[in-house]
């Protein structure tokens, strides 16, 4: 392969399943060189051909985990493969490429017969995606048990009964699986009442999933929405979404979010990346705003004190309403309330029902501090929700003041120009989430875009 176009390839196919991950230049390389292998800060070394005389940097914040480096290993053995067919047409090479992105993941994480097995009922949920039953979408649950093998007289297999009508009212990819072999020969039937509780990575909704999928089982959902999730080691590992997979670089994301102040908790950034998580998958729009520790005065400018539920950030953003007031310049003062005011009584005068309620509900607690499920509700309310450094959160469903000139929807802006005080995470509807971050010079840069 040319060099100019495994750069292509690997900007277009492996960068986008790697979060976080971009081409910091190249190395001399020589025979005696493996195509694939593991390089000094956090990088990737790779080449295309054993002869090669050179091999692209791959780095990002997180080192490369082993799977990560099998993964890229397999795709860059298949795509060789592929190159030396000598194929001419775009559109069947890159649906072949995509063929290949899925067998390489699926191998990264079992191979022989319990990969064949797996991709077999990967097409089978393909096909129902785009498929309703009795007018409705149909959600689905496959576990696939990696160690067991069904006697050879009582097999039925998944082949056999994954396309009839009748599978779609036994499962529903949330409490209730189908588990096969890893040969696809049926096993049985399993409810996730109550799971063994253990530490996952996961969208809540699928939390009990991916506690039932340690190393020797791996599960597979498809959403009413037609994505396709793999969950294993207890997380999600991969998903297929509007067509395309991902890699789901969860501590990578986690460390992304990280905004340059030591006081920073790593439980605060997982319980932002989880509610973000949460959003994608329960196809809810949501702006996250987690500020840095000297940019919450800054912020304060851009919400309005109706909006704040802490009595902390409620005084600093008075103190600021009542300075910018009193300067002489401004002629026209439009201030209705006295410094005399206290949070509660501002509450009442002007019937903030909405701050009064979330504050009652959250009743003081610190953003890792409340339930899961309460989260992904409050981030879903329309507005953005701002989180102080500590954890503190400032407001729910806060419409902002977007400078003038931004670009994109309400939403999108509203990160955007938020992001210039700690980090912005977007969530659309249909899952897509996106981080915003500014750089040393103050420009807003993406950081991530995962789904």
């Amino acid at each position: 392969m040319e060099k100019s176009h495994f750069y292509e390839f690997v900007n277009r196919m492996i960068l986008p399943l790697f979060t976080g991950s971009y081409v910091a230049g190249e190395t001399e390389s020589s025979s005696r060189d493996l195509e694939v292998a593991l390089g000094k800060g956090n990088s990737v070394l790779l080449k295309p051909n054993k002869s090669d005389e050179y091999r692209l940097i791959l780095k990002r914040g997180q080192p490369f985990k082993s799977f990560e480096v099998n993964l890229i290993k397999t795709i860059l053995e298949e795509i060789s493969l592929l190159t030396e067919a000598g194929l001419e047409n775009t559109v069947y090479l890159q649906k072949l490429q995509n063929t290949i992105i899925e067998k390489a993941l699926i191998d990264s994480i079992t191979s022989d017969i319990a990969s064949e097995t797996i991709i077999g009922i990967i097409s089978s949920l393909d096909r129902w995606a785009t498929r309703t039953y009795e007018g409705a979408n149909v959600s689905m649950g496959i576990f696939v048990n990696l160690s067991n093998i069904v006697d050879d007289s009582k097999q039925v297999n998944y082949s056999d009964i994954m396309n009839s009508d009748f599978f779609v009212r036994i499962t529903d990819g949330i409490s209730s699986f189908v588990e096969f072999d890893r040969k696809g020969s049926l096993i049985g039937y399993t409810n996730l009442k109550n799971p063994k509780s253990a530490p996952t990575v996961s969208p809540y909704i699928f939390d009990r999933v991916a506690r039932s999928c340690n190393d020797k089982r791996v599960g597979i959902v498809l959403t009413v929405r037609g994505d396709i999730l793999i969950f294993y080691a207890r997380q999600l590992m991969f998903a297929k979404r509007n067509g395309k997979w991902c890699v789901y670089s969860h501590d990578e994301i986690i460390r992304l979010l990280y905004n340059n102040v030591s006081y920073t908790a790593k439980q605060i950034r997982r319980a932002i990346y989880n509610t973000a998580l949460d959003c994608s998958f329960g196809y809810m729009g949501a702006c996250i705003i987690y500020l840095n520790k000297d940019k919450t005065k800054e912020a304060l400018k851009l919400i309005n004190i109706a909006d704040i539920i802490s009595e902390t950030h409620f005084e600093e953003k008075k103190q600021m309403e009542l300075a910018e007031a009193s300067k002489l310049y401004n002629m026209s003062n439009t201030l209705q309330f006295d410094e005399n005011i206290t949070y509660e009584e501002y509450l009442t005068k002007f019937n903030c029902v909405k701050a009064k309620s979330i504050r009652n509900i959250i009743a003081g607690k610190k953003l890792y501090e409340l339930d899961r499920k309460l989260l992904e509700n409050l981030v879903g309310i329309d507005g953005a929700t701002v989180v102080d450094f500590d954890g503190t959160i400032i407001a729910v469903g806060a419409i902002l003041k977007i400078e003038a000139g931004s670009l994109g929807g309400g939403r999108l802006a509203a990160t955007k120009s938020m992001a210039r005080y700690g980090v912005g995470i977007k969530v659309s509807q249909d899952g897509i989430m996106q981080g915003f971050s500014a750089d040393k010079h103050g420009k807003v840069k993406l950081i991530f875009n995962v789904g």
